[in-house]
């Protein structure tokens, strides 16, 4: 047997939850138990790989110190690490028992958050120990709390030897019903390569410096489609200008796809063309870009267009009749 200890404080010699934790790992040494100790501040770099030494546990012990308020950023991390990259069916048949010695105050509601965080992951909590330590000696000198602490571990051992069942918790329906895992489908194995890549701060600076990149490359991709869109049209309208002497007249085209109106404003031999809106219009017209294209192309004429019913357009229909005259894309 096996029992993984995972240790969330800060590791002060005067932390009272390390004197519990050698006197449980001296127990269960007796019980010919290997006890691997793990803490978790040693491992503040890659606290997210942590999960995957459940591997070969069959129990854990998971331990921390309230020294003012709650079990800590250490431990809180470790368990969001077990929420996002552990192997939850592999956490489903671990045992675990919490410990949580305060300096102040707060060491029940350590041992409850540690409790239901491990439902919420699926796994199988134990009987665990809390209680406040005022003065560190005299803690250690009390015989009486020597006969709990060692009860606490013995009770571990036999819950894990004898794989003993809890009854159902309401907080297991509630995962079931309401918290979701984040939804990627990852077998263990690359969930265990995700975070390795999460903690491998180089890693994740780089990622953050190439997404930085691409964003920045898009937009000047996006910022040169924007002027050459600009452009799109007037350079193929002001090419193909055939002037009729003492013609002038204004169009409008509501384009779909495109934000402004493209106008065209004639008057005998000048031609002014661009996007934007106009007063005074003598034709109004409304086409799809792939009508447009074919027409600027050659492979269709203005007439055809609104003979067909592709083009809509409304206004002094001689003039619209002239655009085939006055643009020649022939």
């Amino acid at each position: 047997m096996k029992i993984n200890i995972y240790y969330g404080g800060r590791g002060l010699l005067d932390d009272p939850t390390l004197y519990v934790l050698n006197k449980m790992e001296d127990v269960l040494s007796e019980l010919r138990v290997e006890v691997e100790r793990i803490n978790i501040y040693e491992h503040k770099n890659d606290i997210y790989t942590l999960p995957h030494t459940f591997k070969e546990a069959d129990g854990i012990i998971l331990a921390t110190t309230v020294e003012w308020l709650g079990i800590g950023g250490y431990m809180q991390q470790f368990l969001d690490a077990c929420w996002l990259y552990g192997d939850k069916e592999l956490m489903s048949s671990l045992y675990m028992q919490p410990i949580v010695m305060s300096t102040t105050h707060g060491e029940r509601e350590g041992v409850l958050t540690l409790e239901n965080a491990w439902v919420m992951l699926g796994g199988q909590p134990c009987s665990g120990l809390c209680g406040y330590v005022e003065d560190l000696v005299t803690f250690e000198m009390n015989q009486e709390y020597t006969l709990i602490i060692e009860k606490k571990a013995e009770d571990l051992y036999r819950s894990v030897s004898q794989k003993i069942k809890a009854l159902p918790s309401s907080n297991l329906a509630i995962r079931q019903t309401v918290l979701r895992t984040p939804s990627m489908d990852l077998t263990p194995q690359e969930s265990e390569q995700l975070s390795k890549y999460v903690s491998n701060d180089s890693y994740v600076k780089k990622q953050k410096e190439d997404i930085e990149e691409l964003a920045n490359m898009f937009k000047d991709i996006l910022g040169k489609n924007g002027e050459e869109d600009e452009e799109l049209y007037i350079k193929d309208f002001k090419r193909c200008f055939k002037p009729v002497e003492g013609f002038s007249a204004s169009y409008l085209f509501m384009i779909e796809g495109r934000k402004q109106p493209l106008f065209l404003d004639v008057k005998s031999e000048e031609l002014e063309c661009g996007y934007g809106s106009r007063e005074n219009i003598g034709v109004y017209a409304k086409l799809g870009s792939d009508v447009m294209d074919s027409i600027v192309k050659g492979r269709m004429t203005f007439q055809r267009a609104f003979m067909t019913g592709i083009m809509t357009a409304k206004g002094n229909f001689k003039t619209l009749r002239m655009l085939d005259t006055v643009f020649d894309f022939e």
